[in-house]
Order: C-alpha cells, then sequence, then structure tokens
C-alpha cells in the first residue's frame, strides 16, 4: 500500500511543480540552445531533474522511511550530493574529468556508510568471495558506469525517463517481495517522478531531464542494482523470488545505457578521438538517421530493453559463465550491423534526393565556333 501511495504522491508532486519549474527556467533563460549535436530545434528548458528528485525524495521520506534500514539516509545523502553535480554542471558545464571527480565522494559514501558493494561474483569469470581491495575498485567501477551509461543515453525527448521506467517497476516488485520495504518504496517515489516528468519531456518536449535529473537518477539504478545482486545471492537457493542468473539479470536492466556508453567510446578511441567528447554516434542517432522520429526510437530500445530481459529470463536454468556472453554478443552483434547498415542507407537516402538528369548520352556533334567570332569574345586569345 504504501508502494502505490509513494508513487501516487510522487507524481501528484511532480505534476505540480513541473509547470512552475518550466516558467520559471524559461524567465531565468536556463535551457539548452539547439546546434551542434543537439537534435531539437528551439530553446527548451533544462533542469527537469530538480522535479524528479524533490518529488521522489519528499514522498519517499513521508511513505518509507520509517520503513528502511539506517543505510538509507546514506544512500538518500549520495544521491542528493549527485543531484548537486548535476545542478553545477547545467549552469556551468564542468569537464569530464571534474565531473568524475566531483562523483567520487558519493560513491564511497555508498560503497563504505551505505554497505552497498559488489562482495562476490558468484562463480562469474571463476570468481566468487572477492578480496577487499577488488571488491571495492568493482563496485566504484560499476557505480561509475551504470551512472554515467544513464547520463549520456539522455540524448532526444522520453528516452530516458522510458529507459529507467522499466527496471524500477521490476525491481520495486521484487524488493517489495522479498521483504525490503524500503528500497521497494524508494523505487516507487522515483518511478511516480519520472512518470510525472515524462508527461512533460515525451515528444514534443517542454522540460529536459539535464545532468541535474540524468546523474542522480542514473546513480539510484546503480544503487539499486548493486543492492539487488546482494540480496538475490543471499537469497536461499530455492526460494521463489530468487533470480538466476543473478548478474546477467542485474546487467540486462541497464544493458540498453551500458552498450550504447561501450559502443560510443570504443568508436570515439578507434577514431583517436577523447572518449569524453561528445558526438552524435549514440544508439538513438544511429536509429533517426533511417528516418524514425523520436516516439518510435524510443519505442524501439524500449522494447529491445524488455526483450533482452525476457532473454535472460528464458535462460534461467543456465550459468552466468553462458548467459552473459550470450547477451553481450547478440547485443553487440545487433550493434555491428546497424553500424554497417546505416552508411548504406544514408548514401541511398541522398542519392534518391539528388535531381536526375533525363540524357547522359554524348552529344551526337560537336559545337563548332567560326574564326570570325573569336574577336567578339572578351578574353585574350594571343
Amino acid at each position: 500500500m504504501n508502494q502505490f501511495l509513494a508513487l501516487v504522491s510522487a507524481f501528484g508532486l511532480g505534476v505540480l511543480i513541473l509547470p512552475i519549474l518550466i516558467i520559471i527556467l524559461k524567465k531565468a533563460n536556463i535551457g539548452d540552445i539547439p546546434g551542434g549535436r543537439k537534435i531539437h530545434r528551439k530553446v527548451t528548458p533544462s533542469m527537469g531533474g530538480i522535479a524528479i528528485i524533490f518529488a521522489s525524495l519528499v514522498s519517499f521520506g513521508i511513505w518509507g522511511w520509517y520503513m528502511s534500514p539506517g543505510t538509507m539516509r546514506f544512500v538518500v545523502l549520495a544521491i542528493s550530493i549527485m543531484f548537486f553535480i548535476g545542478v553545477r554542471d547545467d549552469l556551468s558545464p564542468l569537464s569530464a574529468l571534474n565531473k568524475l571527480f566531483m562523483q567520487l565522494g558519493a560513491l564511497l559514501l555508498i560503497y563504505y556508510y551505505a554497505d552497498i558493494r559488489v562482495t562476490n561474483f558468484h562463480g562469474f569469470l571463476g570468481l566468487n568471495e572477492l578480496p577487499e581491495f577488488a571488491s571495492f575498485l568493482v563496485t566504484l567501477f560499476i557505480l561509475f558506469a551504470i551512472t554515467n551509461a544513464y547520463n549520456l543515453i539522455d540524448g532526444i525527448d522520453g528516452l530516458a525517463g522510458t529507459i529507467a521506467f522499466i527496471p524500477l517497476l521490476i525491481l520495486g516488485f521484487w524488493f517489495d517481495a522479498v521483504g525490503f520495504i524500503g528500497y521497494s518504496i524508494f523505487c516507487f517515489a522515483l518511478l511516480g517522478a519520472i512518470i510525472a516528468f515524462l508527461t512533460f519531456n515525451w515528444h514534443p518536449a517542454k522540460i529536459f531531464m539535464g545532468d541535474t535529473g540524468s546523474l542522480p537518477v542514473g546513480f539510484a539504478l546503480a544503487i539499486l542494482v548493486v543492492a539487488f545482486m546482494n540480496i538475490n545471492s543471499s537469497l536461499a537457493i530455492h526460494n521463489e523470488f530468487r533470480i538466476s542468473p543473478s548478474f546477467s539479470f542485474a546487467l540486462a536492466l541497464v544493458l540498453i545505457p551500458a552498450f550504447d556508453m561501450g559502443r560510443v567510446f570504443a568508436k570515439r578511441v578507434s577514431s583517436g578521438k577523447h572518449p569524453m567528447k561528445a558526438d552524435k554516434n549514440h544508439l538513438h542517432h544511429l536509429l533517426m538517421r533511417f528516418g524514425m522520429n523520436m516516439p518510435k526510437v524510443v519505442t524501439i530500445l524500449t522494447l529491445s530493453q524488455i526483450s533482452i530481459l525476457l532473454g535472460v529470463v528464458l535462460m534461467r536454468n543456465f550459468s552466468d559463465a553462458l548467459v552473459v556472453p550470450i547477451v553481450c554478443l547478440l547485443v553487440l552483434g545487433s550493434g555491428v550491423v546497424l553500424e554497417l547498415v546505416t552508411p548504406h542507407f544514408l548514401k541511398l537516402k541522398i542519392m534518391k534526393g539528388l535531381p536526375r538528369l533525363n540524357d547522359w548520352s554524348a552529344p551526337k556533334s560537336k559545337p563548332t565556333v567560326e574564326p570570325e567570332e573569336f574577336k567578339n569574345w572578351p578574353i585574350n586569345m594571343n
């Protein structure tokens, strides 16, 4: 019941706040300006994350705070830190290195104080219990990767919010089923705020999420995914809610943004560019070059996300050592095909747009010029 109330409260707060926020941001002239790698065609207010984070945290504080483990206060603090990093970046852009360095404080809070960490691979890659230093590095890498992958996929109307919708919904119900009510209420509070945001962010968007939203929301997803792996592995083998293979399912929850980030970084490095240099080579950019509009691209990527999760569920009787490579190869193969097909499609599209010549044959007779005409030419013939 509290989960439903948290969702409705966050949605209601978000719907009330967002129109006011849009007016304030327009008057303050704070927004994304078209041009460069930006796809939108008019100045659009950003920093919609203010409404998302405020609505979700207030709703969680009302309905879930007293039902949450003590570590949740550190989770809320860490997400708040990530929120203010996003605010700073939206108001005055930070370099990629500075942004990553500032995120470190929030990650350390999660590892040391919230005690949410990756401690065991459960046989994946032949590894089981991880030593302290390895656990520290793996946890920080996963939190960094998911946070910034989600931040990077926020490129078209409705995409970031919709990509977060599926894992939040699944984890919200799963945490409730296994008795971690605080995590469940937090998932539904964040979900309600994101649904409210999507009503203003669906194409054509009236407001963008900005780093103010994408950084803390991506970070919250990262925390929830790592918490899921820990809790799931601690369940009894015969528990009906234990999901197997655990690592594969956790990866599938965030595979679309994670794959997109890995593909883009690899492409930039192979081209001799800095991996953090922004461009228009993300998955949504490639799909839009096929003539798809934004809602269609969002739908395709969301269906892909659902298909990956269903595929992992169908392979639940296999180990992570088999499922992870299969899923990664399928997704990688799809990405390679998309990369190869896109240039040919664009070439055909350009050729179709060129004017056609009715007659490509050579002239039947050579033009002649009479000698007396030379003296009338406006050039020196000597």
